[in-house]
């Protein structure tokens, strides 16, 4: 089967949405979906087929305080605010077309870590309901985020436990896939250099300290995981060519815009070497 796995990275996340519209363009289709974090929030439109979707709100909210502000983080504990971006944005401002999401054949995951340190992998059938609480826990990031508390869990950003979920979605039968990276080919990560203050807000999770702690080790060894199945054959990598220099809050739309439109001429540029590729037998 075919996947696509998708990586965060908050408002890199507009490069990963000039990918997908790119991919839909083309009519690009595959068997199975994964995001992680910006990864899953945007993703989902591909299954939903909204091209436009991601970089229209985006832009339309960018200076709303209701959308992504610090008055929203001292108010709710959100940074994001979860009642106007997982209820108001998607079910009345600009509306998610979930009809369309459940109907296609297309799988789509998300990826979110729960309390204990455990990696959660979600199927979304519905992408209503229960399945925008899994998103939401996906892309909520300690500190900056409350836990999202679904069924009997309590989940947080997918990128702690597992950045670019390849491996899993091999695991489960996908056995050819397409990675979008938000980071390009030179980057290395480093510690995380603000764990001080992660240790205070999370002295009740010592395993998500420690995931924490060593999230570099495990992201840099993923990225050469990514690789080395590139080189086999079985994996196609989508990224930029450069750091697309673009923070988690952006409230500039044309920084947005700007960000969105490498994502499109980089997919563009690559388009006919994905074709190949997704034709081309395993080795």
């Amino acid at each position: 089967m075919m996947g696509l796995v998708l990586e965060g990275g908050a408002m890199r996340g507009m490069f990963t949405a000039g990918v997908l519209d790119v991919m839909m363009e083309s009519q690009t289709e595959v068997d199975g979906v994964i995001g992680v974090s910006a990864g899953a929030t945007f993703g989902c439109n591909f299954v939903s087929r909204q091209i436009g979707r991601t970089i229209r709100y985006n832009k339309r909210f960018a200076k709303d305080p209701r959308y992504c502000s610090y008055r929203s983080l001292i108010r709710t504990g959100n940074l994001y605010n979860a009642q106007f971006c997982y209820y108001q944005v998607p079910m009345e401002l600009d509306p998610f077309d979930h009809y369309t999401f459940k109907k296609n054949p297309t799988s789509f995951y998300c990826v979110a870590t729960q309390v204990d340190g455990k990696p959660l992998y979600h199927l979304c059938k519905e992408g209503i309901g229960k399945d925008l609480l899994y998103i939401q826990g996906s892309a909520s990031m300690p500190v900056f985020a409350r836990p999202v508390k679904v069924d009997d869990k309590e989940l947080l950003d997918g990128g702690i436990s597992d950045s670019i979920p390849l491996e899993y979605f091999e695991s489960i039968g996908y056995n050819k896939n397409i990675v979008v990276l938000t980071q390009p080919r030179d980057y290395h990560k480093e510690p995380y250099e603000h764990m001080n203050i992660m240790k205070m807000f999370l002295k009740k999770q010592p395993e998500l300290i420690s995931l924490l702690e060593n999230r570099h080790i495990r992201y840099n060894r993923q990225v050469e995981y990514v690789q080395s199945q590139k080189e086999a054959g079985k994996a196609f990598i989508i990224q930029p060519e450069e750091s697309l220099n673009i923070g988690p809050i952006e409230h500039d739309p044309k920084e947005l815009e700007r960000v969105y439109q490498t994502g499109r001429n980089v997919m563009q540029k690559h388009m006919d070497e994905l074709k190949e590729f997704m034709k081309r037998d395993l080795l």
